[in-house]
């Protein structure tokens, strides 16, 4: 099969000339860095962008800070009741989705932080986005609905070797901050191509890419001395964020994009990815241990 590549270096690029005013796109981490970058992007070609951020307020300083048509939603990933009643926002505006950018993402400090039983970086980075997107599946439009989900090639270079650690979710017997790190951004990538096949017959795309190394986002705003230092040395060697954020602008909003699912995609082309992205047994153990977590949250909530 060949693969799919295109050339495009900035989220600008990547959608330049193509009108977007019909579409409804909602990104996730719309206040900062890739996501706020995608909002731009986006939006100047006349998408409506439904933002979604921490609090409502500073989604709607990013759809305000570019004249961005739209509606404003607060999401706190680390809580899922917030994310429950961020779907039930997005629902109750009645209209279709034709495409879904999960976008926010964090790396924890050295110390282990959990939520709902799970480490940090994984109830931000993944469980949230888990929460967010099923909750959201019945308002993506069939028949060119897109799932947009941004990974990291640290789910191949830092994740743990035997793929996702079910017996220790929580960190409590072996936390390592990127190690942790890559597991999310492991099960992002999982979670996409299960879900691609979930939703092949109702013909949405969905996609994981890695934004490359990109300067500028809050993602490492956690980070503790020295890494924070180390950390200022690289980013003289990162990407900018207009040039981190055009595959998944691309992935988003460009035609040409639209046919291909189930891909990990580098610099807006098709690349390799870690080695259990095909792993269906690994895929449906994640699918079922991530509902029971989401539906113990949901169900904490009802007892209150």
């Amino acid at each position: 099969m060949n693969k799919p590549s295109f050339d495009f270096k900035t989220a600008e690029d990547a959608v330049r000339g193509i009108d977007l005013s019909s579409q409804n796109i909602l990104i996730t981490g719309c206040a900062s860095g890739l996501g706020r970058e995608t909002l731009r992007a986006l939006s100047r070609r006349g998408a409506s962008i439904i933002a979604l951020a921490r609090t409502r307020a500073a989604a709607q300083q990013a759809l305000d800070n570019v004249g961005a048509r739209g509606t404003a939603v607060a999401c706190d990933l680390a809580d899922l009741q917030s994310v429950a009643k961020a779907v039930e926002a997005v629902l109750a505006l009645g209209i279709k989705l034709d495409a879904i950018v999960a976008s926010a993402g964090m790396m924890a400090g050295r110390s282990l932080e959990k939520r709902n039983g799970v480490e940090l970086q994984f109830q931000v980075n993944y469980l949230g986005h888990f929460a967010l997107i099923n909750g959201l599946l019945d308002a993506l439009r069939d028949g060119g609905g897109r799932v947009v989900i941004v990974s990291s090639d640290a789910a191949l270079k830092q994740a743990p070797k035997e793929g996702i650690r079910f017996d220790d979710l929580s960190g409590d017997r072996s936390y390592k901050v990127f190690t942790f790190y890559g597991q999310s951004k492991l099960a992002l990538g999982i979670y996409a191509a299960e879900l691609s096949r979930r939703l092949a017959a109702r013909k949405i795309d969905v996609n994981s890419l890695h934004p490359g190394a990109v300067r500028g986002t809050a993602l490492n705003r956690s980070l503790t001395f020295p890494l924070n230092l180390v950390l200022k040395v690289a980013a003289l060697f990162m990407k900018s964020v207009e040039q981190g954020a055009a595959t998944q602008t691309f992935l988003a909003g460009n035609p040409g994009a639209r046919g291909t699912t189930g891909r990990y995609w580098v610099d807006c082309h098709v690349a390799t990815g870690s080695k259990y992205l095909d792993d269906r047994a690994m895929a449906q153990r994640l699918w079922d241990v991530s509902s029971r977590l989401v539906a113990q949250s949901s169900d904490e909530l009802t007892a209150r």
